[in-house]
């Protein structure tokens, strides 16, 4: 859905995801912070980070998970404050934050407004494991981190249902983007 609004005019869209993967490779003092807990084993020789390794350790593991938490999320934070910045000074009619673990990191108090994409749990789950090449109980690891789509739907301002096809996604996307733009 975020892709899709982000080929709109006037959209612009930061994934909070990207950004992590971004800045725990960037990022030195973040780098050393994840070195310094995780193990220098964490990155590669040639500095790219083994998500893999690192996933593995952290997803079976609550204290683990919490950890890894509380040193990246406060950097992606400051990047979405930042980047909520700049699309500002750049007159951007719509900033688009895409967030998997969104209340639960804090930042719903950074946005005018949150819009839930919602689609019933076994295609939620067959998706991220076409997207990312995850194992069903890689995805369910990670799910089990996430507040469940009903809380989430019961905060959310606006809720978009992905439960057809792609068309009908798309036809979601043009309304939802009419909306907020007032067009």
């Amino acid at each position: 859905m975020s892709a899709l609004l982000g080929e709109k005019p006037g959209v612009r869209v930061l994934s909070a995801d990207d950004e992590a993967k971004r800045l725990m490779v960037e990022k030195e003092e973040l780098r050393n912070a994840l070195a310094a807990r995780f193990g220098s084993d964490i990155y590669r020789s040639d500095g790219s980070l083994n998500r893999a390794g690192l996933a593995a350790r952290v997803f079976g593991d609550s204290k683990e998970l919490e950890a890894l938490n509380a040193i990246v999320h406060p950097a992606v934070r400051e990047e979405l404050g930042e980047s909520i910045r700049q699309a500002e000074d750049d007159d951007i009619d719509l900033f688009v934050y895409e967030a998997a673990l969104f209340y639960e990191i804090g930042v719903q108090n950074l946005v005018d407004a949150v819009l839930l994409v919602d689609a019933p749990a076994e295609a939620r789950i067959h998706r991220v494991m076409k997207r990312d090449g995850s194992t069903r109980s890689e995805v369910l690891a990670r799910m089990t981190n996430q507040l469940a789509p009903d809380d989430v739907r019961a905060q959310a301002d606006f809720v978009v249902d992905n439960d057809g096809d792609l068309a009908t996604l798309h036809d979601s996307v043009d309304a939802l983007y009419d909306s907020l733009l007032g067009k």
